[in-house]
């Protein structure tokens, strides 16, 4: 099991509020912005049932990705689904996002 694919960085991304107001202002499309110094190039895409919001950004010349699904429940809850990486990486990145 890859790590934060436990669902632990699901449940700390549900109770931090501060994740999903980053991720609500961040635009659907795609965006440039600054992340601990680095620039990034970021793809927001949401469906039209507001049921998944995937985040994919690629630093810009240089080698680190960031990518991961949220997934909206039909218990009403959200899983937070990264794609190789931690949860904390994700959290992290989407809080931290300074968008140009």
């Amino acid at each position: 099991m890859t790590e934060g694919s436990d669902g632990a960085g699901a449940r700390r991304a549900l109770l931090n509020p501060t994740f999903d107001v980053a991720l609500a202002r961040l635009p659907t499309g795609y965006l440039k912005g600054s992340f601990t110094g680095r620039t990034y190039g970021v793809t927001v895409t949401r469906s039209e049932d507001g049921k998944r919001t995937s985040l994919f950004a690629e630093e810009l010349g240089g080698k680190d990705i960031v990518s991961f699904n949220l997934y909206s429940l039909g218990s009403g809850e959200e899983a937070l689904r990264p794609c190789e990486m931690s949860s904390d990486k994700v959290i992290d990145f989407v809080v931290g996002l300074v968008p140009e």
